[in-house]
């Protein structure tokens, strides 16, 4: 692997950013480095660190004032409120109310410029929606993840609360970079710790639903957009 990587190759290890499922769709197969002894499926560490550059320059090309990110899962709401905050964009936490991007007459309406989503069936409601209004789709996939609709995905442990907190601080850092906002990593004040979810006092370190089965009716296979 090249050396420069986002952070160092140790990072994504320590974090965890690598760790799938013991689960694996056809879509995410090329993206599967290989199937540990405990039946868990390894991310490729060099896709998830080249994605998170690829991703960054295409959203920075959009209206971040618009930019809708989006987590219904605990882990993810951090990191998705920091995340939002430090680009400019808005963050919609916890239940996505239907009609969000497609009633104009809902109090919750948005139009949003493109939509970012911590897992693409967990927040399948927003995927359906954008998809209606035309909005692109950028969505974080773990290896039981299917892509049905996703126009740009990142490989990644979308269930780790460190995990979730690293992608989120990088897409911000670069993102801030390709717009001009900052010109160095060293320019950019937000801490990873920020974006990471707290366990409450007692709480056990964990993943969110890491051995969640991957749902019947989003198994057509993606085949055609995410070719970056």
């Amino acid at each position: 692997m090249a050396e420069n990587t986002l952070v160092p190759l140790d990072k994504y290890l320590k974090t965890g950013a690598h760790i799938g499922t013991k689960f694996k769709t056809g879509d995410m197969k090329r993206y599967i480095f290989k199937k540990r002894k405990d039946g868990l499926n390894v991310l490729d560490v060099e896709n998830i660190d080249v994605k998170i550059r690829i991703a960054a320059e295409f959203i920075s090309g959009f209206d971040l004032e618009r930019a809708i990110i989006v987590s219904r899962r605990a882990y993810g709401q951090k990191p998705t409120k920091e995340f939002a905050k430090a680009i400019g964009a808005r963050a919609i936490l916890g239940r996505f109310v239907p009609g969000t991007f497609t009633n104009p007459l809902g109090k919750e309406f948005i139009e949003p410029s493109i939509v970012i989503v911590a897992d693409p069936e967990v927040d399948n409601q927003a995927v359906k929606e954008a998809i209606k209004v035309k909005a692109p789709v950028v969505a974080l996939a773990s290896t039981n993840n299917y892509l049905r609709d996703i126009d740009l995905i990142i490989p990644i442990n979308n269930k780790g609360r460190k995990s979730l907190a690293l992608v989120y601080w990088l897409l911000a850092r670069e993102i801030l970079k390709k717009n001009g906002s900052i010109k160095t990593d060293e320019e950019f004040d937000d801490k990873l710790a920020d974006f990471e979810y707290e366990l409450k006092e007692g709480g056990e370190e964990g993943e969110d639903s890491r051995k969640e089965r991957p749902r019947r009716d989003n198994k057509r296979s993606y085949d055609k957009k995410d070719s970056r």
